[in-house]
Parts: structure tokens; C-alpha cells; sequence
């Protein structure tokens, strides 16, 4: 799976959260920073994570999410990284 694809997967489970403005999907990259530039709050990541693994038909393990960072890089090295262990 291609990091675009993965970024495109992930604006769709974006799409779903009332509390991000559409605009704010408008040209994401993989610098950018769900809490500081859309504005996600801290609480909703966990939610999101949820719809991520749905989404990609994985599942993340504890370890994963607690040293999960805050930019859209760090989400998508991690759904390949858990698509790699298999």
C-alpha cells in the first residue's frame, strides 16, 4: 500500500469527524499536525484511531498508540508498520 493511499484513507475517516472543518482536509500532507493544524482535540484522537483501524482493517496495539505522535506522518508510518507484522 502507497503512503498517498494511506493519506487518502485517512482524509475519508476525517471526513466522518464533526469536529474537524472540511477545510482543514484541504491539502493535508504527512507534515501536517492533527492538533495544531486541525485543530483535533487530544480526546477525539482515540476515536480517530478507532475509525483508522476500521478503515485499514488492522488493530493497534497499546504500545502503538501510546507512542503515537500528532502529525499525519506518524499514522501512516504506523498503519504500514502494523500491515507489515501482519
Amino acid at each position: 500500500m502507497e503512503r498517498q493511499e494511506i493519506i487518502d484513507g485517512l482524509i475519508e475517516v476525517l471526513k466522518t469527524v464533526r469536529m474537524i472543518e472540511p477545510e482543514k482536509l484541504v491539502g493535508v500532507t504527512e507534515e501536517t499536525d492533527f492538533l495544531a493544524d486541525m485543530s483535533v482535540p487530544s480526546s477525539q484522537m482515540i476515536a480517530i484511531v478507532a475509525k483508522v483501524e476500521q478503515k485499514f482493517d488492522i488493530e493497534f496495539e497499546d504500545d502503538d498508540i501510546d507512542d503515537l505522535g500528532s502529525t499525519v506522518k506518524d499514522v501512516v508510518d504506523l498503519i504500514l508498520k502494523v500491515k507489515a507484522r501482519g
